[in-house]
């Protein structure tokens, strides 16, 4: 499965959803703010648009920016994900993302890897 989607009108959020043995992987690239919300959050939800898949790893090394828009929603499907028994895994995040994960502590609870692969694999 994968499918690509862009957030209206600026161009300036793209993602690219794929299925590898089993586990949604969300690559995500541009600029997460309130204008790409709904975009990234349906692409981190199932196909009908309402419940998180048990197990996403979301590639955030395309990652530009992200303000606090981008913190809430993986909180959010965090929590859906985490109330099912699954889990949520970023990979790739560039050093001022990481940073930004590091310092709201979401790196204590949502785990951070360098690669796609170690996240699938961890």
């Amino acid at each position: 499965m994968s499918d690509n989607q862009k957030s209206d009108g600026q161009d300036r959020l793209s993602i690219e959803r794929t299925v590898v043995d089993g586990v949604r992987v969300v690559r995500v690239q541009g600029e997460i703010d309130h204008d790409g919300k709904d975009v990234l959050t349906q692409a981190l939800l199932s196909t009908d648009g309402t419940t998180a898949p048990q197990r996403i790893v979301a590639d955030l090394s395309g990652v530009t920016f992200m303000d606090s828009t981008g913190i809430n929603i993986l909180v959010a499907i965090y929590q859906q994900v985490h109330s099912a028994q699954g889990w949520l895994r970023i990979a790739g995040a560039q050093e001022s993302i990481l940073r930004l994960l590091q310092i709201v502590g979401i790196d204590a609870f949502i785990p951070c890897h360098p690669t796609t692969h170690d996240a699938l694999n961890a």
